[in-house]
């Protein structure tokens, strides 16, 4: 049965990252999509598209920069430098004065499973749960505030809206 998203051959995922070390993407990211597993579970064309994935993204990246097939530079570039040339913010992709606080603290050398349990998602569930990976963000400043310490999310939400060079400077 067909799935949503589309269950991809090897070929196409050795091409995506043949692309990737050529330095063709700008940005590398993550969609967000809290499908119940029953609601995935249904049949194509009723199963609703997407997967969870936010909180995985960065863990299964650096597991990719574990076993070397994209460098740390690399994937700071596509997830943070890339974003903010690309889309125009200003103050971002840069740990820099002027710049927001915005930084990932890992440790890329801790090896562990993602667990239900670890998971922040109210759907509860990874395609990714069981996978032993290499690499984990430990903690996320942004703008200064601490959004993430050691696999616990703050209480309160910090976030504030981006500011684009076609809108405001200030």
């Amino acid at each position: 049965p067909q799935k949503t998203p589309p269950i991809r051959s090897g070929a196409h995922r050795d091409g995506l990252w043949h692309w990737v070390s050529q330095g063709l993407p700008d940005i590398m990211g993550s969609d967000h999509a809290p499908h119940s597993i029953e609601a995935k579970s249904k049949e194509y064309p009723a199963t609703p598209s997407g997967m969870p994935g936010v909180q995985t993204f960065l863990p299964l990246m650096l597991n990719h920069v574990a076993q070397g097939r994209l460098t740390l530079r690399r994937l700071v570039d596509m997830t943070s430098a890339g974003p903010q040339r690309l889309f125009g913010l200003v103050r971002k992709g840069r740990i820099a004065v002027g710049y927001d606080a915005d930084f990932t603290v890992v440790d890329l050398k801790a090896t562990w499973t993602i667990e239900d349990k670890w998971l922040a998602s109210k759907c509860g569930w990874s395609p990714f749960t069981g996978m032993s990976i290499t690499g984990r963000p430990t903690g996320t400043i942004i703008r200064g505030h601490q959004v993430m310490w050691e696999g616990t999310l703050a209480d309160k939400a910090t976030g504030q809206p981006f500011i684009f060079d076609a809108t405001d400077r200030n």
